[in-house]
Formats: structure tokens, C-alpha cells, sequence
């Protein structure tokens, strides 16, 4: 009976483990089976459907040139290699079955191979590239010619010099946009203004951009309806409404989201342009347009950059038109385009020039002849063109500039100046200090000549961004200030013509002999706020102004720009004015007969010139 009893002197635990170790999952290292899977053709085409599915959408949203010299080109495609060996590992089953996993390694070597040949490319490419071995290539990307300050700025034509920058501008805009109800909080006004200039004028034009998602959502299908137009020398901002003067809104632009969206849409025109910024610009005849500078790289794969031409879209059709740059700089028919040259790469340029031109080493250890451009840059209006405006001061950050550039930004000509003088901050100062009492703030400094001195001018401006004077400053003298009042002169054409009288006083009390009479110009030669002249002083209008006298039905106030304004309802028609251009109106009451002087005009609210009681 004992003998058909079962030994049962063994170890449970042991009898377990060893039924473990016979269908444990073993570890990835102790596998030497290479399982191919099934179907492999087919798991690679489903693969490759993912890829370009996949890839497709990252393209869609990166927008990378197709163009070796584009460097996000390169990270698109390590990207496709990356989503298809996912996608493959995935439909492979590798993170199930420890067998697939060993294969995908395997057959992961090709695409390993192409990362690293594109990788390699990438690091060649930016080494041959680099200013430690071309900085002679880079030093002569831009050449400097010198000028003459005297003969280039002999003549100061006043209504041609901007009294905005493009910070009032922007400022100034906004508070326009708020005053029309059409466009009341569906839209903002873009920081992305151009200046440019209209028939010899310089304005700013700034396209508009929606509050938010759901205001797009909400007028994306008629486009932005208008554009900001600010005249820099009388301050007159309008809204320049598309759809009434050209039939159709503004519909692509870098608003807009999808295919309307400006940058998508001349990628898929343009698939192997590099592309810079667009520019928003308007022709002669008020029509807007993107102007798009297409870049070169000159040196290596990735450096040197350059504009070699440009694009032309038509902001509400989308058509677009390549023209070369050297077309760009000669045709006739294309001089209304003011911005090819962005301010940063003439910068970029500049900064390249003054510091490798006698070699790298030199800019970094000995910096015998070293100079960059000092900070802050402003625009100048000359010869029907806008150049970029900045000081150059040495590496060693100095306070004062020992010269100054000015460069066409649609022909990249660029001039130095060798008058050496303060830099733009401390003019800016300057004048703040002169109105301290006041508490204006001052503009960007604009280098003008007075009688052949070399003058900082800035407009002055207060809390409401509303021009409140101006002022010059000496260059070689920053001591040297004129400073002109609104409040004081009562005219923004005096209070100029204030700030220059008092800053030639300024330079003969320094012992400069200055003839006014060469210098001081009429009121009536320096368009200005007061009259609020058109862009195109040429074709102003000639009709003399009109007059009406009659009680006043009905008087009005209301605060523009920080500027009290009185309108007042005579025989059922409002005439409006500034408190500061007619003090007397402050003394009309109602039942008052008055005599109002006015350029005729068919609207409801008229501006006056003059009010007479």
C-alpha cells in the first residue's frame, strides 16, 4: 500500500519556479530569434501612406522651401524619416512582440543612414558658412560709398519731413479704428506698419488684423474690409475702406488662417522661394499689395543672405507677379514700391561690414576699425524713396556715433556719413529735457541739415501719442535745442517754425552765424495738422474756402486725440473745430450768430477753418 503512495517530499516553491522559468516572457537580451512578420510589402506601403499623410499636414503647417538652403527643409525631412519608422514599428507590432521589435532594429540601419547623411550635410553646410572662415565674403555683402552731408541734405522741403514714427503712428491708428463703428472690436490695427511714399509724401499704411478666432470665424469670408492710411506730416489718419473703392476686401494676409493666409498661399505658388517677410505697400492709386523680398544665400548653405527679387500679390485677388531685383531697381513702372531691403538685414548687412572688413580675428581681439550700427533706426524720406536712417558707433558701445548711414531700402544703396556727434538716445533726451515741465516724450530722432549743420528732429508728443511740438537738436552739440509748442503757438505750422527759430538762435549763441532768412520758411510752405493736408501737396485742392453766417442751433463738444473740439449747428449742418486752432469759439453760446469759414464740402460734419462771432 506504501508503494503506490507518491513521494511527496519535494519543494513546492521550486516546483513553481521552475513552471515560471518555462513560460516566462524573455527579456529582449536573451533573444537571438529574429521574427520577420507577415505581409512586410504591405505593412511598408501602409507605412509609407502615414508618412505622406503625416508629412503632408507638417508641411501644411511648416511650410519649408523645397531649396537646400533652406534649413527647415532639412528638419521636415528628418521628421518624415522619423513618422514612417514609428508607423512601421507600430504596424509591425515591435512594442508587443519582443521577436518584431529585433527586426524593426534591424531593418532600422537604412533610415538611420539617411538621418545622419542629412545631418552631416546640415553641419558642413553651416561650417562652410561660418564668418570665422568667410569674413571677407560676409564684410562685402554691402557696399558702403561715402557722401557728403552738405550736398545731400542741402535743401529741407518740410512738408516732406515725417513729423510720426512708426510707434505714434501705431498709436494714433488705434485710436481712429476705435472712433468708426464699422470696425469696432472685429478688428486691431497691425504693429506691422510700412512707411512708405505716395506722390513724394511719406505715410504709413497698416493692414488690419481680427480681434480674435471667433471675429474670424465670424468676417473671414468678405477679408479685411480696410487698411490704416497715416499721413506722417499733417497726422491725418483715415480707414481706406477696400470694399467701397476697389469692389472687395483684402483677402489674404497674415491674418487670415488657411489657404488665404498669406505666407501659405505664396508657398504653394512659390514651393522653392525663400521668402522674407511681406511688406504691406499701396500704389499711387491707393490699391494694396504685398511686396515679398525673395532671399539668396550667398555663402555656404545657410549664410549670406541677400535679396535676389521680389514677389507681388495682389492683396485682394491673390495673384502674384516674381520680378528681379535688378528689374525691381530699374523699371519705372515698379517705382512706386518702397521696401524691398527689410531694416533688419540692412542692419544685419551693415553690422557685417563694419566689423569683418579687415577680418574676424580683428573684430574679436584688436578691433582696429571696428564700428557697428548704434541702436534704434528710423526712416528718411529722399528722392521718392525711404531709407533706413542709423548712427554708427565702435564695437566698444561708445555714447556717441563718429558718423552715420543712411541705405535705400528698395536698392540697398547705401551712403556714410562721417559727421561724428551724439547718439539718437541722448538727442532724444536732449529734447525731453527741454520740455521737462511738460512731461512730453520725443520721437525717433530724423537727421535733417540746417544751413549745413547736421540736426536731429523729433516731433514731441504726450500721454494721448498726439503731437504736442518739436524740437532740433545739434548733432555735433547736443546742448544745441529749438523747442516748439502747440500750446504756445497755437498752430502746429508755427510751433515748427518756433523750433526752428529758436534752435538757429541756439546755434549763434554757440557762435554759429546762421541767416534766418535762409533758413525760416512761411507758414504757408510747411503742410501740417492745421489744414490737414492731403499726401500729394501737388494736387491739393484750390477752391477758396466758403463762409456761412447763422445762429447757432446747437453746440457740441468732444475730446479727440486729447484735443477738445467744438461743433457747432448752423442751418442744420455741423462745422467742427479744434479749440486750439480758435480760442473765440470757446466764447459761442447758443442762439450765437456766427460767421464760419469752411472749404465746401457735401458732408454732415464739416471741418471749419475758422470761427467769427
Amino acid at each position: 500500500m506504501s508503494e503506490k503512495i507518491p513521494n511527496m517530499d519535494y519543494d513546492a516553491d521550486e516546483v513553481i519556479n521552475e513552471f515560471k522559468e518555462k513560460i516566462k516572457w524573455p527579456k529582449k537580451e536573451e533573444v537571438n530569434v529574429v521574427v520577420a512578420p507577415s505581409k512586410v510589402p504591405l505593412r511598408v506601403f501602409l507605412s509609407l501612406l502615414i508618412t505622406v499623410i503625416g508629412g503632408g499636414i507638417a508641411y501644411y503647417m511648416m511650410l519649408p522651401a523645397l531649396n537646400i538652403h533652406d534649413s527647415q527643409l532639412y528638419t521636415f525631412l528628418i521628421l518624415l524619416v522619423a513618422i514612417f519608422m514609428v508607423a512601421f514599428s507600430v504596424l509591425c507590432r515591435a512594442n508587443k512582440i519582443v521577436e518584431r521589435r529585433e527586426y524593426v532594429k534591424k531593418k532600422s540601419l537604412v533610415p538611420i543612414i539617411i538621418v545622419a547623411v542629412i545631418a552631416v550635410v546640415m553641419v558642413v553646410g553651416y561650417l562652410t558658412g561660418i564668418t570665422l572662415f568667410r569674413a571677407n565674403s560676409y564684410s562685402n555683402l554691402m557696399t558702403v560709398t561715402e557722401s557728403d552731408f552738405e550736398t545731400d541734405f542741402a535743401d529741407i522741403s518740410y512738408d516732406e519731413v515725417p513729423r510720426l514714427d512708426a510707434i505714434t503712428a501705431k498709436n494714433l491708428a488705434d485710436q481712429q479704428l476705435g472712433s468708426l463703428s464699422e470696425y469696432k472690436s472685429q478688428y486691431v490695427v497691425s504693429g506691422n506698419s510700412t512707411q512708405i511714399n505716395v506722390k513724394n509724401s511719406p505715410v504709413r499704411v497698416a493692414y488690419l488684423e481680427y480681434e480674435d478666432f471667433f471675429k474670424w470665424i465670424n468676417n473671414t469670408k468678405d477679408g479685411l474690409p480696410a487698411y490704416m492710411y497715416i499721413d506722417l506730416v499733417s497726422q491725418k489718419v483715415k480707414a481706406v475702406n477696400c470694399v467701397e473703392q476697389f469692389g472687395s476686401g483684402i483677402k489674404y494676409s497674415p491674418t487670415e488662417l488657411f489657404n488665404e493666409k498669406l505666407v501659405r498661399h505664396l508657398r504653394f505658388q512659390y514651393p522653392t522661394y525663400l521668402m522674407d517677410a511681406s511688406n504691406f505697400e499701396i500704389n499711387d492709386d491707393g490699391y494694396p499689395y504685398w511686396i515679398t523680398p525673395v532671399l539668396d544665400k550667398t555663402i555656404g548653405l545657410f549664410g549670406g543672405t541677400d535679396v535676389k527679387g521680389a514677389i507681388i500679390t495682389d492683396a485682394l485677388t491673390g495673384e502674384s507677379s516674381y520680378y528681379d531685383i535688378e528689374q525691381i531697381k530699374t523699371d519705372k513702372s515698379l517705382s512706386w514700391i518702397d521696401v524691398v531691403y527689410s531694416e533688419r538685414l540692412i542692419l544685419e548687412q551693415y553690422n557685417y561690414h563694419g566689423k569683418l572688413k579687415n577680418g574676424f580675428w580683428n573684430s574679436i581681439i584688436f578691433q582696429n576699425d571696428v564700428n557697428i550700427a548704434s541702436n534704434g533706426n528710423g526712416n528718411i524720406a529722399m528722392d521718392d524713396d525711404v531709407w533706413v536712417y542709423t548712427g554708427v558707433t565702435s564695437a566698444a558701445a561708445d555714447t556717441s556715433n563718429f558718423g552715420f548711414i543712411l541705405c535705400n531700402q528698395r536698392t540697398k544703396e547705401t551712403r556714410y556719413y562721417q559727421n561724428a556727434g551724439a547718439m539718437e538716445e541722448s538727442a532724444q533726451q536732449s529734447a525731453r529735457d527741454a520740455v521737462q515741465n511738460y512731461g512730453y516724450e520725443a520721437t525717433f530722432p530724423i537727421l535733417l541739415g540746417v544751413d549745413g549743420n547736421p540736426t536731429y528732429f523729433m516731433s514731441l508728443y504726450g500721454a494721448s501719442n498726439t503731437v504736442k511740438g518739436y524740437a532740433f537738436v545739434n548733432l555735433e552739440d547736443k546742448t544745441v535745442v529749438g523747442t516748439g509748442l502747440l500750446d504756445v503757438a497755437k498752430s502746429d505750422a508755427k510751433a515748427l517754425n518756433k523750433a526752428l527759430e529758436s534752435y538757429i538762435d541756439a546755434l549763434t549763441a554757440k557762435g554759429d552765424n546762421v541767416n534766418k532768412d535762409d533758413v525760416m520758411v512761411d507758414d504757408d510752405d510747411i503742410i501740417s495738422a492745421d489744414n490737414n493736408a492731403s499726401a500729394d501737396k501737388n494736387t491739393q485742392d484750390s477752391t477758396k474756402p466758403e463762409k456761412i453766417t447763422g445762429a447757432v442751433e446747437e453746440i457740441k463738444t468732444s475730446v479727440n486725440d486729447g484735443n477738445t473740439v467744438y461743433y457747432l449747428k448752423i442751418n442744420g449742418k455741423y462745422y467742427y473745430i479744434k479749440v486750439t486752432d480758435c480760442m473765440e469759439v470757446l466764447l459761442v453760446a447758443k442762439g450765437d450768430k456766427v460767421t464760419v469759414e469752411f472749404e465746401k464740402s457735401d458732408e454732415t460734419f464739416i471741418p471749419a477753418l475758422s470761427v467769427e462771432r
